[in-house]
């Protein structure tokens, strides 16, 4: 068997989604056309630790469409679309995902995309490439290069290029200029408030609406959350973030103190233990608890565990904790990322222009004998995909007149 799956029964279901965002990421059917002509991916064998939706489905259509041959797994437990996964697996792809698997599942099945020797990897979070050069060694030599999708993951990158580990090349596709002013601040700005809301249909408006980190993420969703009418807070711990967050006109402070008033939290950092036990101990009664980070260690699930006298699941995503002091918390989602876990995660629109950037970073890789280290999105992929998307979108732009470009070029004209 080719694929593990929940349900290989729900495929029909499945590539309805697929068909859904293929009509909604036309950058990306566009580069999928090229790539049917030019085949720029051909027998190259690409393994995905992805999220595994809908528009990821489309992504893997689209290397198909070049030439590769791919096997996919999801990048977390609960982000994992079981109708998407079965109509990939019935399509004769390789899958290994669904949605509520064990930590050694996930891990077994992040091994049997590395059992497929793949030459490419493309993650969203470094966990194969991580598997990869901590577990799989004989595996590098023919590891031609790979993509990290998110922050955490290039944090942790560039953290194994520093101290000489990071054995081939990665293409930074998070902060490619069409990836990260895009994709972190307007897709996580609506998703996140999607799974908020999708998980405990609570009135946004007039809360106190803490988001604990100012970075494009968390820029987006604090954006989102007032445009409902919440009353939104930063914390941080970059003054620079934090003098934005006030210019954007946001209230800033530490977040211990805004622990005392905040009904709901959202963290967006990439760190560890942002939300602990000294802020549990403080909350309003009630208070309810989401993470848009990556991983689920924003809010410290142990130190709360600690805390409590009873746990429940109160809803689907939703789970109460009755602290000794006797107040309640709402932790949704098992602290793992809110807009995925209890929702979609991003519009099709948005990721049709963070998949562009991985379906042209993988030719650049292949095309480019690169040394081991993380590389930025060369500035010609990121202006073709922005013209792309404006060209969709029937909007036009002004050209610089040669005068103009020549100005922009020299330095004699002066005042």
């Amino acid at each position: 068997m080719t694929y593990d799956v929940k349900d290989i029964n729900l495929a029909d279901k499945g590539k309805l989604k697929i068909e859904w965002a293929e009509a909604h990421m036309p950058v990306l059917m566009e580069i999928r056309r090229e790539f049917e002509r030019t085949t720029p991916l051909k027998n190259i064998r690409v393994g995905f630790a992805l999220h595994v939706t809908k528009e990821t489905g489309v992504l893997v259509k689209t290397l198909i469409a070049g030439g590769a041959q791919v096997a996919i797994t999801g990048c977390n437990p609960l982000s994992t679309q079981d109708d998407v996964a079965a109509a990939l697996a019935k399509d004769g792809i390789e899958v290994y995902a669904w949605r509520g698997e064990s930590r050694d599942e996930y891990y077994q099945n992040i091994n049997k995309v590395l059992d497929f020797e793949p030459e490419v990897t493309i993650d969203d979070g470094g966990d194969l490439v991580f598997t990869i050069h901590k577990e799989r060694q004989e595996l590098i030599e023919n590891v031609r290069g790979g993509c990290e999708e998110t922050t955490t993951g290039i944090i942790r990158l560039r953290a194994m290029d520093k101290d000489k580990a990071l054995k081939y090349p990665v293409m930074d596709v998070n902060n490619a200029k069409t990836k990260h002013f895009f994709d972190n601040r307007y897709g996580t700005g609506q998703s996140t408030i999607d799974g908020i809301l999708r998980a405990t249909n609570v009135l946004i408006a007039g809360k106190n609406f803490i988001v604990a980190g100012y970075g494009f993420c968390g820029r987006g969703i604090a954006s989102r959350a007032e445009g409902m009418g919440a009353n939104v807070i930063v914390t941080e711990t970059d003054p620079t973030r934090a003098l934005e967050a006030v210019m954007d006109g946001f209230r800033v402070m530490p977040l211990r103190e805004a622990t005392r008033i905040g009904d709901i939290f959202v963290t967006a950092t990439g760190d560890i233990d942002v939300l602990r036990k000294e802020h549990f101990e403080l909350m309003k009664n009630n208070a309810i608890l989401a993470n848009s980070g990556h991983f689920n260690v924003e809010i410290n699930i142990p130190e709360l565990e600690e805390l409590s006298v009873e746990k429940k699941k109160i809803r689907e995503n939703v789970e109460k904790y009755k602290l000794k002091n006797g107040k309640f918390l709402y932790l949704l989602a098992e602290g793992r990322l809110v807009n995925l876990a209890a929702a979609e995660g991003h519009p099709s629109e948005v990721m049709d222009m963070s998949f562009a950037n991985q379906a042209l970073a993988v030719k650049y890789l292949l095309e480019n004998k690169l040394e081991p280290g993380v590389y930025k999105i060369p500035d010609e992929i990121d202006d073709r995909i922005a013209v792309l998307k404006l060209k969709t979108m029937d909007i036009e732009i002004d050209q610089l007149t040669g005068r103009q470009k020549k100005y922009l070029e020299s330095w004699s004209e002066g005042t």
